[in-house]
This record gives structure tokens, sequence and C-alpha cells, in this order.
């Protein structure tokens, strides 16, 4: 029985470099990897082995005949990419295709001194840089975070009910206790030390700081209480420890949602959730109680341009067809948008709507009992109405623009990079200016993942942008252009313990993993995190913080 690739696909390509017969496609050497939602297993090539399953750090490879619940789908998705492609022809022998040649493009020579390098950032770009490094040389790697916590994006950005996802982590966490690794969490560039300092104490530094706030959408009253980005709505399901308990408030019945992008696919989700089901997730504490206390029943997901235009992926929109007691609906009234799904081709993304209800909404009543998420298109928001608070998003239409009362306005159209005090910084794109990695100006400076790209790509996409960055620093090692850093390895961490009282350690954040699942398990859930900066350093020192009286 043949295997297939699901929803949680991270693209990482580890499972292409396991298969013993190549049927798993887009490799990395293919002109289409990367421009794919996900990787595809070739049903007819497929010798039901298991290895890529074993492998997937995400678990999103199953037996066709083992799938799970709302995942049947995936086989003829999987089949579907190759129809009408020929099987790639091979050797005959043990592998059954012809494998490319041995390749060494991140190694330093044998007897090359070890460099120090440090990784600013411990999200899934930061700990692919980090793995390269330590599998590949044997550089000693300094990993560096603002907050006491690892993880980044994959603690903070991956929504609750996507556990799967998560699971990415797990193969991240083996690098932080590696004995080449020091680990120095609490520790910001800019406010406890400087970037200077940092690379003084190093060979080279890498940063993969990402892109931490959200893109504006530059509308009136877009600043009212109410009016919210999904990047901090994210960050507040997740216990992000810098966005407040009280930061949503869900009174209202309705919310709209400016995007439609996976990101605002995840969000809507969300909030329409039944949160009993949310209850067996990590969602913070906070935004549970809030959920369950909810009035929210409608979400409208508003679509600049048409639906063959639409951000979202197909297994997120699949997604969203599996949620239980949700209706899906699209906005019928603009007559170009049933026309576009309806027209559609077979592949098209337009067409990944034909089953779902249309209608034509009046918004001038309130949302139609149950729970719901509509999709509208061709609607831009012009003006967010209130006066201290949002009542209506005024949005463009067919027939001239209209008002949609709610008391929520999501704002998912996009993140943005900000500056790092010490580097240089393009302000139009929201990255910092590099070359293959390398950054303008400042020799043994790099950077990886969204400050070097922008926010485009999901998790696996770093693996690439990893390699490419590497790649870049050991050319530069083995050229000798490399700064050679003047204090001895242990001055970076005195340095460190003198600025911030807050820092963590391996053995402090193995402390915080620890007190997590255990309030998970006291409460029958995989994980309850802690909130707050005192509670997660309490944590790593083995002690529980209380607040001041």
């Amino acid at each position: 029985m043949t295997y297939a690739i699901t929803q949680t696909c991270c693209n990482d390509a580890t499972c292409v470099a396991v298969c013993p017969v190549n049927c798993i496609h887009p490799t990395p050497r293919e002109r289409a990897f990367g421009s794919t939602e996900m990787l595809y297993v070739d049903p007819r090539s497929c010798i039901d082995c298991g290895a890529c399953a074993d492998a997937c750090p995400v678990d999103a490879i199953f037996p066709v005949d083992a799938l799970p619940a709302g995942q049947q789908e995936y086989a003829a998705i999987n089949a579907a990419y190759f129809a009408g492609q020929e099987p790639e022809q091979g050797d005959t022998g043990p592998n059954f295709h012809r494998w490319s040649a041995p390749s060494f493009e991140r190694g330093l020579p044998s007897d090359f001194a070890p460099i120090r390098v440090a990784v600013v950032g411990t999200g899934p770009a930061g700990m692919y840089a980090a793995e390269d490094l330590l599998l590949h040389t044997n550089a000693e790697v300094t990993l560096v975070d603002r907050l006491p916590v690892a993880g980044g994006l994959v603690r903070y950005g991956v929504a609750p009910d996507h556990p799967a996802t998560k699971k990415v982590g797990d193969a991240f966490a083996r690098f932080h206790t590696h004995p080449r690794v020091r680990m120095h969490l609490g520790v910001e560039i800019g406010k406890d030390i400087t970037a200077a300092e940092l690379a003084a104490h190093h060979d080279a530094v890498i940063y993969a700081v990402g892109a931490s706030t959200d893109r504006r959408i530059g509308i009136p009253g877009e600043d009212l209480p109410g009016s919210i980005s999904a990047t901090s709505f994210v960050a507040w399901y997740n216990a992000h420890p810098e966005v407040a308990p009280d930061a949503v408030d869900l009174s209202s019945e309705r919310v709209v949602v400016a995007g439609n992008g996976n990101v605002a696919l995840d969000v809507a989700r969300i909030l329409v959730a039944d949160p009993s089901a949310l209850a067996g997730t990590d969602i913070a504490d906070h935004a549970l109680a809030t959920l369950r206390a909810s009035k929210v029943r409608e979400v409208v997901l508003l679509g600049r341009r048409g639906p063959e235009h639409a951000a979202y992926s197909a297994s997120e929109l699949l997604a969203l067809s599996h949620l239980p007691g949700v209706d899906l609906v699209v906005d019928g009234r603009d007559p170009r948008t049933g026309a576009t799904i309806d027209g559609s081709a077979e592949d098209g993304k337009a067409a990944l709507l034909r089953g779902l209800a249309r209608e034509t909404v009046d918004w001038s009543r309130p949302p139609a009992p149950g729970r719901r998420i509509v999709f509208r298109f061709h609607s831009a928001p012009v003006r967010v109405l209130g006066d201290d608070t949002v009542r209506a998003v005024r949005v463009t239409g067919d027939q001239g623009e209209l008002d949609l009362p709610a008391g929520t306005l999501l704002r998912a159209v996009g993140y943005r990079g900000l500056p790092v005090p010490g580097l240089p910084f393009d302000e139009a794109t929201g990255t910092v200016p590099h070359r293959g990695g390398r950054v303008t100006g400042l020799p043994g400076t790099y950077v990886v993942g969204w400050i070097k790209r922008g926010p485009s790509g999901g998790i696996g996409a770093n693996r690439a942008c990893a390699a490419e960055t590497v790649g870049t620093l050991l050319d530069d090692a083995v050229a000798g252009v490399l700064p050679a850093p003047e204090p001895a390895p242990k001055a970076f961490h005195r340095l460190v313990r003198s600025r911030s009282r807050h820092v963590v350690d391996a053995r402090g954040l193995a402390a915080i993993d620890r007190a997590e699942l255990a309030r998970g398990r006291d409460g029958g859930r995989p994980r309850v995190k802690f909130g707050t900066v005192p509670e997660l350093v309490a944590a790593a020192k083995g002690g529980r913080w209380r607040p001041s009286s």
C-alpha cells in the first residue's frame, strides 16, 4: 500500500533524502521545489517501506489505508500531482534509481580550527542554521534569544490545534544540549548587549530574528481598540509573554478578518472552533477562557481580489471544511465571484470553493444562527468605524462601499521585519540587505529566514535558506575573511550574566519544559505554557513565581 503526504507537510525535504526509490517530488534539485504547497508521493513508485514516515519531523506521512479522518482526500491529491507524468526511470539495483553524486558543500577542511558562531533566534531558521553547522563542521555554536525560552515561531506562531506541526520543535530541541552548543536565552541584542559586542566574541554571527510585527493596512480607524493585528492575536492564543491576557475582546457576534492567507484561516478557525476541542491542546489558559465565553458566531474573510488569487493553501482550506459544526459560505453578491468559481479549471484555486454554499448576505442583519466562516472576495477594507472601539468595517464591493457591523477587525495582511540595532535595514522590504546571506558592509555577519528573504515560505523553506547562508559563511571562513574574536570563549558567558539577571541556559530550558508538561498533566492537557517572563525565569530556576503583593 502506498503512502501519502498530508496537510502538515513542512516542505523541508527530509523525506526525500531517505526515500530509496525516489518517489517523493519535487526534490530540492527540481525547479518546482519551493513553489508547490507541499511534497507528494508518487503512488506508482512507492514500495511501502515507510522510511519517509519515520523521517518526517511533523508526522505528515501515512499509509493510504490508514489516513486519519479528515485527511482522506490526500490519497487523491498526491496521485493527482503525478497525473500525466511518466515515472522516472533509473538503474536496476538496490535503490532502483540514479543517486546524485556526493556533495559536501557545507564542510570545513579537517585541520581547520573550530570557529565560534552565534545564532540569534531559536526559531526554525536559526535552528536549521545551527543544525547545519553542528552536523557539517566542528563549529562551536552560541544560541541567543531575547525571550527566556526557545522555539520562536514553532512555539508562538503555530496554531495550537496543529500539534503535528509543532513536533518539528522536538527535532530542533536535540541540539539544545549538544556538547558544542552554549545557550543564552533572555538576552536582547541592542538592549542587553550590542551587535558589536556579540560580534567581538565570535568569528561570525547569524541573525534569525524573523518578522515579528505586522504590515499596516493604512486606513482610517486602524488603531481603534478592537482592531488587532493577526500577529498579536496568534501570539495571544499561544501565550506569548509580550501580549497581555486581556488583549482580545470577543464580545461581539461578528469578526472581520482582512486577508485570506493561511494565517487568516488559522485565526478564523480558532475563533469558531469548539473550545472543548481546543482544551486538548497547548492553547493559552487565558485564550481558552475567553473563547469559552466568546459570543463570536461569524467570521468574515476579506479578499481584495478574486477567489483565483486567494493566498491560502489548498490544505488549509480543506482543514476548514472538516471543522465540526462550522459552515463555510461564499458571499455571492458580486457576480464575478461565482463566475470565477464555476469557470475555474479543476486544478485551479477557485475550484476549491465549488462545494461551498453561496449566499447573498444581508450584512445589515445579525449573523445567522450557528457558527460559520464567510468568504467575501473583491472586497477590501477602506475605513474602520467607531468612536472608542470598532463597531463596523467599511469595505468595497461591486455596487460601492458598504459597512459590515463587527466588534473586532483582525488584520492578517502579512508580517514585517523590524530593524536590529547595529545592522543595516531596508525599510521598503523590512529585511536586512545581504548577498547570499552575507550582511552588506558587516564582515562576519549573516542573516537567515524572514529577516533575510521577507515573510515568505513555511517552516521547511528555512532549511534551504539556512544552507545558503551557512555555505556563504563557510566560504568566508575558508577564505580567511572572518574577523577573529579577541575575548576567550567564556568571556561572553560572563558578559551576558553581568548585563541580565534573567539569562536561561539549556538546563533552565529543560526545567521550563518539565514544569509546563507537569502543569499540563495536572489539567489533563499536553502542556500549559507560562505566559509571562517572570514565570518562565522562575521555572528555569526550579522555583515558582508569585506576583508581589
